[in-house]
């Protein structure tokens, strides 16, 4: 792995492990066990460091959330379930760069660019998942009016876009795949009133591997 890159990747672990406000590139360049001037050489300081991770996020991010947009899930599979994967997905790359989450409103206030971007994703991620509760509703998967539709879909973007600060409020030092799958339950959750006999099954059947991974884990599961 080039420099250039082993900087970023421990850049981002750190600033998710440490958090980004407290860690330094003095911090990244002894984590990485050279010079500051090493570091120096390939990113000006943090600044551009935090840019360039964001950058990999965006279009990461981009890739997974346009795919309910230009691909309509089929009907000829279980579309609840397609949604539970699809979302597994999302929340897991929105993992990988959780930092950016935990102290967001701070963020964005430093780092004018980011704070567009992030923009850019929010209004992505409530195109994407207005377009799942439109698939749902067009195969009859749930039972929903236009309004509440566009209320769904702002529940399910405000959640999503926070639950790495609440989880993180309420838990400390859980288990990632606890932390994403109960995510992707949260989403769920709010779709499930909606949802007919057939589609509550496999809803059910998520709080139950939720249930067996929170007992595996030893942890409360609230």
């Amino acid at each position: 792995m080039k420099t250039r890159d082993r900087i970023l990747h421990t850049s981002l672990a750190l600033f998710n492990e440490e958090g980004e406000a407290t860690t330094t590139t003095i911090d990244i360049a002894n984590e990485l066990n050279i010079s500051p001037g090493n570091l120096y050489y390939h990113f000006k300081g943090k600044d551009q460091i935090i840019a360039e991770l964001f950058q990999q996020y965006e279009q990461a991010m981009r890739h997974t959330l346009t795919a309910p947009l230009e691909r309509p899930l089929s009907s000829d599979r279980s579309t609840t379930e397609e949604n539970w994967y699809f979302l597994y997905v999302v929340i897991e790359e929105m993992y990988q760069y959780r930092f950016l989450y935990h102290n967001l409103d701070n963020l964005l206030h430093r780092y004018p660019d980011i704070k567009r971007g992030f923009k850019r994703l929010l209004q992505l991620k409530r195109a994407a998942l207005y377009a799942i509760c439109q698939t749902l509703l067009q195969q009859d998967v749930i039972d929903a009016k236009d309004q509440q539709l566009l209320g769904l879909a702002d529940n399910m973007t405000l959640n999503l876009t926070f639950w790495f600060s609440y989880e993180a409020l309420v838990h400390d030092n859980r288990p990632p795949q606890v932390t994403i799958h109960q995510g992707v339950l949260q989403l769920l959750t709010m779709v499930a009133p909606y949802l007919g006999d057939e589609e509550l099954s496999f809803y059910h059947h998520c709080e139950s591997i939720y249930i067996t991974m929170v007992a595996e884990s030893g942890q409360g599961s609230r």
